[in-house]
């Protein structure tokens, strides 16, 4: 989840057990001790790439380093509250603010370690997105009035809306996961799993992903009033012997097309005109394999040279005005007749 989000949800969890008298200083602690575990992303390499996938939402997003993170973050910032909070208050406030972070970034699609060191499995539930102004902005107001009025009121309507929209992202998350099978089978494919996500800022539009025969399938799944989807494309998927024969196997960067394909979750393609790996989970528009991000082989390089990483994140006018027409409903269809 983005910063501002990981902030306010600290500050309002840490409040609800708070006096109005200590709500500021209580915010304050808890909404940096919400964003402090996003951190990790300072460990980076300048040789490695790939460096930062590894270590973003690991051990400083475990449960069980929940107890460290809350002292660390709790021992930079006593100093500057103790006048206001003993240690034990600081300490409380930090471990509170410090556990919503991993749990509200499980709720993404991202993935987050939070059984690590026992299991390095991410776990992503695939109900709101990763940015999603619907969500923040609601809770940021709250959190002014907070501040401003010293009023626990705020803080209730502020974990309301919480839950109140997490609520809304688990069923809409599972309305589109069943489209999204129903949608596979009408096309006479059997996948053994379909993989449903929000898109950019809403819980409205979603995508759908799915693995039959050697290809990647994906459309767009808009939920309004009714239920339709919005055609997308198909994409083969990676293989590694046929697509990067002149690979060697034993190189750096077949290497870290592993290490890659670990962190997502095996949905790999390759486009042969760019030399790009691509993670297929994750798109500009929702109905098409436009990624976000990549690798770029060269098979040419030394053997001991990594693989180079590519951001393509950014919306281009066009994207953008097609992802506000996929939002409208433009060419998208019911499933079934009567769907809807």
């Amino acid at each position: 989840m983005d910063p501002v989000s990981q902030g306010v949800i600290g500050a309002a969890f840490s409040q609800s057990a708070f006096r109005r008298e200590k709500l500021v200083p209580v915010g304050i602690a808890g909404a940096l001790a919400g964003m402090a575990a996003d951190l990790d992303i300072l460990i980076r390499s300048s040789i490695d790439p790939l460096l930062f996938l590894e270590f973003h939402r690991q051990f400083t997003h475990s449960l069980i380093f929940v107890p460290v993170g809350a002292l660390l973050v709790a021992a930079c910032l006593y100093w500057f509250l103790k006048k206001h909070l003993s240690w034990r208050e600081t300490y409380l406030v930090c471990f509170v603010g410090y556990a919503t972070h991993a749990l509200l970034d499980a709720f993404t699609s991202y993935g987050t370690q939070l059984l690590w060191p026992f299991s390095d499995a991410r776990i992503a539930w695939n109900y709101i997105s990763v940015i999603d102004p619907l969500f923040t902005v609601p809770l940021l107001i709250l959190f002014a009035f907070v501040c401003l009025k010293r009023s626990r009121l705020y803080v209730f309507l502020g974990l309301g809306w919480v839950l109140l929209y997490m609520s809304m992202g688990i069923f809409q998350g599972k309305r589109a996961l069943a489209l999204g099978q129903d949608l596979a089978l009408s096309r006479g494919h059997s996948p053994d799993l379909v993989s449903v996500k929000p898109s950019f800022g809403n819980l409205l539009l979603w995508k759908a992903i799915y693995e039959f025969e050697d290809f990647y399938y994906v459309d767009a799944i808009r939920l309004a009033q009714g239920s339709q989807y919005c055609p997308g494309q198909k994409i083969a998927k990676l293989n590694l012997s046929e697509d990067l024969l002149n690979l060697s196997p034993d190189s750096q960067q077949a290497h870290d097309i592993e290490r890659f394909r670990k962190f997502s979750a095996g949905y790999l393609s390759y486009e042969p005109r760019t030399g790009l790996v691509i993670d297929t989970r994750y798109s500009v528009l929702p109905n098409e394999f436009s990624p976000l991000w990549g690798i770029v082989i060269n098979p040419d390089k030394e053997r001991a040279e990594h693989a180079e990483w590519w951001d393509g994140s950014a919306l281009n006018a066009d994207q953008r005005s097609r992802f506000l027409a996929l939002l409208a409903g433009d060419n998208c269809q019911n499933l079934l007749p009567g769907t809807g």
